[in-house]
């Protein structure tokens, strides 16, 4: 069972920045693929960002490319998603996911991920 606590979430005005973290426990977290994911009101939750286990692999949603950065650290169990340059559109509730099956697969894929944190509130004001 791997537990999942982000934080970080807060509200800014357009241009400003927010980081994201998202801390876990159980299984071997340098195993396993974290990805970042949100959910606008009244939208269907979408891919974000993601990153193996090893940190070599990374993924950006064409909407966040060039604005966002995802790493981790294996040694704290935890991945962050720096958010420069942030938009209006960029308010959502962000959640961190973890598929523990594998390193690296299809990280677009929400089925593909096991384990889900509950989710942190990002508002970007104009």
């Amino acid at each position: 069972q791997v537990q999942l606590i982000e934080s970080g979430g807060g509200s800014v005005q357009a241009g400003g920045s927010l980081r994201l973290s998202c801390s876990a426990s159980g299984g071997t977290f340098s195993s396993y693929m974290m990805g970042w994911f949100r959910r606008a009101p009244g939208k269907e939750r979408e891919f974000v960002a993601a990153i193996s286990g090893s940190g070599h692999s990374i993924q950006y949603a064409d909407s966040v490319k060039g604005r966002f950065t995802i790493s981790r650290d294996n040694a704290k169990n935890t991945v962050y998603l720096q958010m420069n340059s942030l938009k209006p559109e960029d308010t959502a509730v962000y959640s961190c996911a973890a598929d523990v099956q594998r390193g690296w697969g299809t990280p677009r894929v929400l089925k593909e991920y096991d384990f889900w944190g509950q989710g942190t509130q990002v508002t970007v004001s104009s």
